[in-house]
C-alpha cells in the first residue's frame, strides 16, 4: 500500500519493521560469517604434536636404511701405498664424486618415499606435520652419513696402509664431500612433493553456509526489483504515475 495525495507517493512502511533491501541491515539471526573450527576430522594442536612427533622419528629412522644404501652403492676410492706415502691409483677417476652422486640420489629418492607416505597417512595433517618431515628429513640424512662412513673403510688410512703392503690397493674411507648440499636434499624434496600433493589431492575445506544461499535470499537476487514488487509496493517496481485530474488534491 502507498499514500499519495496526487502529487507526492510515499510507502507506507511501518517504522518497527526494517527495509529488507536495506544493504546495511544486520545478516539474519543464525547466521555466520565463517565455517566452524571444531570439526571432528580436523586435529587438534595435541594431536597434530603428536604426529609431527612420530613422523619426525620414523623419517630420522629411515635414515639408517639410507646410510647401508649408501654404502652398498656409492663407488670405492681405491688408494696404494709405495711404503712411505698413499696415492690413489687412478690420479684422474670420479670415485669420489661418484660417492657424493650416489647419496644425492638415494637421498631424493627417500624424499619422495617419505613425503608420499606422510601425505598418504596424515592427509590432513597440518603445518606441524610437515615441519615434522622436513625435520625427519634432515635428521635422517645426518643418520646416513654418519652410518655410511662408520660402517665404511677405516678412516686411519696410514694404518691400513701398513696392513695392505706395498703396492696393495685398498679402499679409502667412505666420505661425504659437499656435506651441507647433500642433506639438505632430502627435506627438500619432501616438502616439494608434499605442496604439490596436497594442492592437487588435498581435502578442501568445506564452503561456508552463506556462501551462495544465505545473502543472496536475504539481500536479493540480482533483477528481483524489476520482477518482483519494488520498495514503493508497485508490481512493476516503479512508484505509480501520478493522476492527472480528478483526484483529490486537483482542483
Amino acid at each position: 500500500m502507498a499514500w499519495h495525495d496526487g502529487t507526492v507517493t510515499a510507502p507506507l512502511t511501518p517504522p518497527h519493521q526494517p527495509d529488507p533491501h536495506d544493504p546495511w541491515q544486520a545478516p539474519p539471526s543464525g547466521s555466520h560469517l565463517a565455517p566452524a573450527f571444531d570439526s571432528p576430522d580436523d586435529p587438534d594442536t595435541a594431536t597434530e604434536l603428536r604426529q609431527a612427533a612420530v613422523v619426525t622419528v620414523l623419517v630420522a629412522l629411515a635414515g639408517v636404511a639410507l646410510g647401508l644404501l649408501w654404502l652398498w652403492l656409492a663407488p670405492r676410492v681405491p688408494l696404494v701405498s709405495d711404503g712411505s706415502a698413499v696415492f690413489l691409483e687412478n690420479s684422474e677417476g670420479e670415485e669420489a664424486i661418484g660417492a657424493d652422486g650416489t647419496f644425492v640420489l638415494l637421498a631424493a629418492g627417500f624424499g619422495v618415499l617419505s613425503a608420499a607416505a606422510v601425505f598418504w597417512r596424515l592427509r590432513r595433517g597440518g603445518v606441524l606435520v610437515v615441519i615434522g618431515l622436513a625435520l625427519g628429513g634432515v635428521l635422517g640424512s645426518l643418520a646416513a652419513w654418519r652410518v655410511g662412513v662408520w660402517l665404511g673403510p677405516s678412516s686411519d688410512v696410514v694404518a691400513r696402509a701398513r696392513e695392505a703392503g706395498k703396492g696393495v690397493v685398498f679402499d679409502a674411507p667412505l666420505e661425504l664431500h659437499a656435506v651441507a648440499a647433500a642433506v639438505l636434499v632430502w627435506p627438500f624434496v619432501a616438502l616439494a612433493l608434499h605442496v604439490l600433493l596436497t594442492a592437487a589431492f588435498g581435502e578442501r575445506e568445506p564452503e561456508p553456509e552463506w556462501a551462495g544461499q544465505g545473502w543472496g535470499s536475504y539481500y536479493g537476487e540480482p533483477g528481483e526489483g524489476a520482477a518482483g514488487g519494488g520498495p514503493t509496493g508497485s508490481p512493476g517496481g516503479s512508484p505509480p504515475p501520478p493522476p492527472v485530474g480528478g483526484g483529490p488534491g486537483a482542483s
